[in-house]
């Protein structure tokens, strides 16, 4: 027998900030708002720049070759967030030469983050024809 549920908001009861999830296996719980990304954006880092795709996104900026800014809807509550930052674009042989990195030389932020194109070969920053980025932490 299937069910359905819908609803506008979700608060916890002992929390409202916190509800438990039971695990697949059953006997462990995780935290729903822990478990969601707080913010990711998908974009074409060549020429000029522009979201694909995005969430929590309030801007974008190009700060030169390889570098990029994303600036968040909605701020973290603090700079001690997790971020994952991937890049690509095919070469010739249809393979990935390009990474993408968390800014090197910049500051996290609660108000948003910069990440780097990066080609492996040459070891120098360049713009990537795909760049995403992820966070995971607690929204202020």
């Amino acid at each position: 027998m299937s069910s359905e549920l819908i609803v506008d908001e979700l608060t916890g009861r002992a929390s409202a900030g916190s509800i438990a999830v039971t695990a697949e296996g059953g006997t462990v719980t995780t935290n729903l708002q822990q478990g969601l990304a707080k913010f990711w954006v998908h974009f074409n880092g060549t020429g000029t720049i522009a979201t694909q795709d995005s969430f929590n996104q309030s801007a974008l900026t190009d700060n030169g070759t390889g570098e990029y800014t994303s600036t968040f809807s909605n701020n973290m509550n603090n700079n001690s967030y997790s971020t994952q930052v991937t890049g690509a674009e095919s070469g010739s042989e249809g393979i990935s030469n390009q990474i993408g990195t968390l800014q090197r030389n910049g500051d996290y932020s609660t108000s948003q983050v910069e990440s780097n194109g990066f080609h492996a070969n040459s070891n120098a920053d360049a713009d990537n024809q795909r760049m995403m980025v992820n966070v995971l932490g607690d929204l202020a």
